[in-house]
């Protein structure tokens, strides 16, 4: 006889909006960050019968609670108050989500992300949990400056972390970052993985001119003003054009227009809001990926383009000089839009959506192991 399913439920900010078949007023959800590596683990559990899963999602402005199934997943979509998470400490969440878990009865909850109390939540719920990080907002902190949200959202980070069962983060750095922080803290590596379509591409790199893209919110944070201050000192030297694929904080993108010239913006497109398989789409014509970033743990964005197998010039923390544009322009694979075939073959099987159900699938047994 087969054992029993584990029966796991993630809390509390799955992007349901991007999924389909939603019922009534869900349709007309404002799109949130897409959460693009929650969604492929999701769609690696729904086929596999040894997770039965339950999404429990809070969202405001909704006239009622939803609840209903998709290809064997079950969501509980919750109506929270406006501006009453936060302030209480998201002791609103707990209440809510404590609500639906008492008729669920799940083994084992996953807390995805501190950047909204999941962690602190989890911790008063009397289940065995999981935290996944996310974005490790305390290095932010220490890092770039980061808005009034992100800062007591750290606070709350510094607090809930060191009381998990387990903590997952994708990154050694992260791990090692933790462990530095929080001797004895019993944290993981388990990598995010992108959608299959990345892996899937057929590849058709634009040269002429050099195509950049960049995928991510273009603010501080990213790097959104070395990545333009640098094209702005190539303009005249290196054919290109950039695709911003992503969010743009308008007062940011304001100061970044007074700071540079008129022409370089002539040579710049921006998108938003695109599925995994319409980025994969402009993956594949992409030239060179261009991320300088100044505090990330593990972006996803980074990950989809290597998988993809394009080229990425990517920053150590603090930026990213022009020459190192120029340097990968000048590569003869790289300026081709082209990775060895070797290098492609071995991160798409280290960044597979099926390794990464393996490591999560591991994570929950080994909490129950332990209650």
């Amino acid at each position: 006889m087969s054992p029993r399913p584990i029966s796991v439920a993630w809390i509390s900010n799955f992007p349901v909006e991007w999924i389909g078949d939603l019922p009534g007023e869900l349709k007309n959800l404002p799109k949130r960050h897409a959460m693009t590596w929650q969604r492929v683990l999701l769609d690696e559990f729904k086929v596999d019968p040894r997770v039965n899963l339950h999404v429990v999602v809070l969202r405001k402005g909704l006239e009622r609670n939803y609840d209903f199934d998709g290809d064997g997943v079950s969501f509980h979509v919750l109506k929270v108050p406006a501006g009453l998470r936060g302030p209480t400490f998201f002791w609103t969440d707990t209440i809510l989500i404590r609500r639906v878990l008492d008729e669920v009865r799940p083994d084992v909850v996953h807390a995805w992300g501190t950047e909204r109390g999941a962690a602190l939540v989890a911790d008063r719920l009397s289940y065995p949990y999981v935290v996944t990080i996310q974005g490790l907002l305390m290095w932010y902190v220490e890092t770039v400056p980061i808005n009034l949200h992100f800062r007591y959202a750290s606070f709350l980070e510094r607090i809930s972390l060191p009381r998990a069962p387990l903590v997952t983060t994708e990154s050694t750095f992260a791990v090692q970052y933790l462990r530095s922080k929080f001797p004895g803290m019993r944290v993981e590596q388990a990598e995010h993985a992108p959608n299959w379509v990345f892996h899937r591409i057929q590849r058709r790199p634009r040269t002429g001119p050099i195509r950049f893209i960049f995928v991510g919110t273009l603010d501080q944070r990213k790097g959104g003003d070395l990545l333009l201050a640098a094209l702005d000192r190539l303009k005249d030297e290196l054919a290109w054009e950039l695709l911003v694929i992503g969010a743009v904080e308008e007062t940011f993108l304001t100061q970044l227009r007074a700071g540079t010239s008129i022409g370089l913006w002539d040579r710049i497109q921006f998108k938003r809001d695109l599925s995994p398989a319409e980025v994969a789409s402009e993956l594949g014509e992409a030239t060179i990926m261009l991320f300088p970033t100044r505090a990330d743990t593990s972006p996803n964005a980074v990950k989809e383009a290597v998988v993809a197998g394009v080229p990425v010039v990517a920053s150590a923390v603090g930026g990213i000089p022009d020459y190192v544009i120029r340097a990968g322009c000048k590569h003869p694979l790289f300026s081709r839009g082209l990775v060895t075939p070797g290098s492609l073959e071995k991160n798409r099987a280290y960044l597979s959506p099926t390794l990464m159900a393996k490591r999560f699938l591991e994570a929950y047994q080994s909490v129950l192991k332990r209650d």
